[in-house]
C-alpha cells in the first residue's frame, strides 16, 4: 500500500525508447543488421517515476511531452502505471523526447537522445503549491535542463524536502544547484567525470564516494557488478557487493535503482537497508526479473 502523505516527485525526462536487438555493436562507418527492434517506456525521469511507484512509493511527475503519437504512448504508460502525471504538459509545437538503442546479446548497450519536449519543462510551473502537496523526496536527472533542476531542488530546499540527483549524464553542476542537493548516485563513469579516480571495484568506488562526500551529505556510488559504496560527510561510509546474477540487459538498471531507492526512503527505511533494497531492484531488472510499464 502506497502512503499518500509521502509522495515522491520526481522532475524529468520522458523518452519513447525505440530498442534495437543486434549481436553487436556498430563500428564507426558500419552498418550492423539487427534481429528485433521494439517501442518502450523511457526517459530517466519517466523510468524512475515508474520504478518508484511499482516498488510501493506514491509518485508525482513533472516533464512535458510532444503533441504527437510518442506523447500519447507516455502518458498511456505513466497512467497504467498509477503516476501522477498531470503536471505533465503536452508541447503543441515540438516532438515528444525519444532514444536508439542497440543492444547485444550479452546485455551491454549503446544510445542516442533527443531531447524534444523535455527542453520545455518551465522551471515558474514549479512554483505551484499542488506540485509539492505532501511529497516528501524529490529525485532529479540531467537530461532535463539545469535551470530546471535547480528551481526544483531550491524549491525543494525551501520547503525542507530532501532532494536526490542522479547526475546522469554526467555535466557541470553550478555551486547553486550543488548546495541543494542532499543525495548525490552516479556511477561509476559519472564518478570519473566528476573527479574521482577511475571504479574498477568496490574499493575504487569507496574512494570516491568519499571524495564526493567532500561536496555533498550523502553520496552513492554504483560499480556494477562490483556492487556500490556510500558515504555520508560525516565520514560514516558502507560497501554493498553485487547479487551474482545472469545478465539478460543492463539498460535502465540504474533507473531501477533509484526508483527502489526512493521507495525505501519514503517509507522510512535505513539508508544501508535503502541501498540493500534499491541493489536488490537493480540486479532482478539485469535479470529480467523486474516488471515494469513494458514488461514482456
Amino acid at each position: 500500500m502506497t502512503n499518500a502523505e509521502s509522495i515522491v516527485l520526481v522532475v524529468g525526462s520522458l523518452h519513447h525508447d525505440i530498442m534495437v536487438e543486434a549481436d553487436h555493436l556498430p563500428r564507426k562507418d558500419e552498418t550492423a543488421v539487427g534481429t528485433r527492434w521494439f517501442p518502450k517506456f523511457g526517459g530517466k525521469g519517466g523510468n524512475q517515476a515508474v520504478s518508484a511507484q511499482l516498488h510501493g512509493a506514491a509518485v508525482r511527475m513533472v516533464g512535458a511531452v510532444g503533441a504527437d503519437g510518442f506523447g500519447r504512448f507516455l502518458l498511456d504508460r505513466l497512467a497504467a502505471s498509477g503516476v501522477d502525471h498531470r503536471f505533465v504538459v503536452t508541447c503543441p509545437d515540438v516532438g515528444s523526447g525519444i532514444s536508439v538503442a542497440i543492444m547485444e546479446p550479452g546485455g551491454d548497450y549503446a544510445a542516442t537522445i533527443v531531447s524534444g519536449a523535455n527542453l520545455r519543462i518551465d522551471p515558474a510551473g514549479l512554483g505551484h503549491a499542488a506540485v509539492w502537496q505532501d511529497v516528501r523526496l524529490l529525485i532529479l536527472q540531467n537530461e532535463i535542463p539545469e535551470p530546471v533542476n535547480i528551481a526544483a531542488a531550491t524549491e525543494a530546499r525551501r520547503r525542507g524536502i530532501r532532494t536526490l540527483l542522479n547526475a546522469a549524464p554526467s555535466r557541470p553542476m553550478s555551486p547553486e544547484f550543488t548546495r541543494a542537493v542532499e543525495i548525490l548516485v552516479v556511477n561509476a563513469v559519472e564518478a570519473e567525470m566528476m573527479g574521482c579516480d577511475p571504479v574498477t571495484d568496490l574499493l575504487a568506488a569507496e574512494a570516491a564516494a568519499r571524495v564526493l562526500a567532500d561536496r555533498f551529505e550523502t553520496v552513492i556510488v554504483t560499480a556494477g557488478a562490483a556492487g556500490l559504496a556510500a558515504c555520508r560527510a560525516t565520514g560514516e561510509g558502507f560497501t554493498i557487493p553485487a547479487e551474482s546474477i545472469k545478465v539478460v540487459s543492463s539498460h535502465g538498471a540504474g533507473d531501477a535503482f533509484i526508483g527502489a531507492l526512493a521507495a525505501a526512503i519514503t517509507r522510512g527505511d535505513a539508508f544501508k537497508t535503502a541501498c540493500t533494497a534499491a541493489s536488490h531492484a537493480a540486479a532482478e531488472h539485469v535479470a529480467g526479473r523486474q516488471p515494469g510499464p513494458d514488461a514482456r
